[in-house]
């Protein structure tokens, strides 16, 4: 078997090749994070016959993961080492040396003595559902905290229509409105056919003439602000939030194609879209990556803290919150919806609320049910089966 070792950098790679035996079958070579340096690495790799080639990278934030989406569609065996690793075996070296070529044959020994596991196409789909994941909940925050912004400005200018539409300021009748006259005394201005118009055409049919005329006459007795500085923030935080929420279905859609090619058993689970079934599958990534499903329950942080002083132990602690906060948060998203359609974690949910517990806290306890459900169905990839 021929072990490859590939030290991971910004612009440039070191890779060196090694047998068994630990004979040096190529020394380390730079190469570049770019095409032609893959393609370089690839022109040293074909005198060997593919399936006796075992590849290690060190597991280095993104920088690897360009070289990696490269060589596994190509059929190459790679294995992504834990850093940790590496350190051990590099802290035995006698002379403590730390250059990048030397890192490529520690990184190939590290192949050697321990069993990995090879990166699979499928494990590439788990990591652009982790990716878009994350970015999805960086693109609903963003659009939430516009949306506060929004409400500002609008309290100030027409402080009237938040109390006037039912469901508040934020859906696509009030923003076209809000784009084309900000102020009250536009709103006021305006034409009853257009204004009755605008409001039926972005409402669906929802707001009739009877609204127009309604608001016509609340926009002339309103005591809001003329401030056109405001009127010119309105009117763009608008069109932040309609870009943000195109940028989000875009990013929904895709998730959901990727979901749907991983065709995981997740999703027979009720309450479960593509959208929170992606996110828990891109943060758990391997399912084998834990031992038991205690593990993942940590990994998620839903596990309870433990509080102990001398003879005091507590009886009931808070969760402990540590570990990834975008699996905590799909999965507690996840138990409110799996409760609502499944009659187990429903009665679950119910004998926790008898207890005495706040409807989060309940909802917490539900979603460690669901850890151990998911672990259950992904180790053994069996369907959900509690009806």
């Amino acid at each position: 078997m021929i072990y490859v070792g590939i030290d991971i950098a910004k612009l440039n790679h070191f890779a060196s090749a090694i047998s068994s035996d630990g004979e040096v079958l190529i020394e380390p070579f730079k190469f570049t994070n770019d095409s032609d340096g893959f393609f370089t690495l690839l022109s040293k790799l074909n005198s060997f016959e593919k399936d006796n080639v075992i590849i290690g990278l060190e597991s280095t934030a993104h920088y690897g993961n360009n070289l990696l989406m490269f060589l596994v569609p190509k059929g190459y065996k790679v294995c992504l080492i834990n850093p940790i690793q590496t350190a051990t075996l590099r802290k035995n070296n006698i002379r403590k040396t730390k250059t990048d070529s030397v890192d490529t044959y520690i990184i190939a020994k590290a192949l050697m003595i321990n069993d990995y596991r090879f990166v699979t196409l499928q494990d590439l789909g788990l990591m652009q559902l982790k990716n878009l994941g994350r970015f999805r909940q960086k693109i609903v925050k963003q659009r939430t905290r516009l949306k506060i912004q929004l409400t500002s400005y609008v309290d100030q200018v027409f402080p009237e229509i938040q109390y006037f539409f039912k469901s508040g300021i934020h859906h696509k009748g009030c923003y076209a409105l809000l784009k084309e006259a900000p102020s009250p005394e536009q709103i006021a201005s305006m034409h009853l056919t257009h204004l009755t118009h605008l409001l039926e055409a972005n409402s669906h049919g929802h707001f009739k003439k009877e609204t127009a005329i309604e608001l016509r006459v609340l926009a002339q007795k309103s005591v809001g602000n003329g401030d056109k500085s405001l009127s010119i923030q309105i009117t763009q935080s608008i069109e932040q939030i309609e870009l943000l929420n195109i940028q989000l279905e875009r990013i929904e859609s895709e998730i959901t194609d990727i979901v749907q090619s991983l065709d995981s058993v997740i999703m027979t689970i009720p309450g479960i879209g593509p959208i929170n079934g992606g996110m828990i599958l891109g943060e758990i990534g391997d399912i084998t990556r834990f031992s038991n499903p205690n593990k993942l329950l940590a990994f998620a942080g839903l596990d309870p803290s433990v509080y102990q002083s001398g003879n005091f132990q507590a009886k009931r602690t808070r969760m402990s919150k540590r570990g990834s906060r975008a699996l905590r948060y799909a999965l507690v998203n996840a138990a409110h919806n799996v409760v609502k359609n499944n009659n187990t974690f429903k009665v679950y949910y119910d004998k926790k609320r008898d207890e005495g517990r706040s409807h989060y806290n309940a909802l917490g306890h539900c979603a460690g049910k669901l850890v151990r459900v998911i672990y259950k169905m992904l180790t053994d990839n069996v369907p959900f089966n509690l009806d």
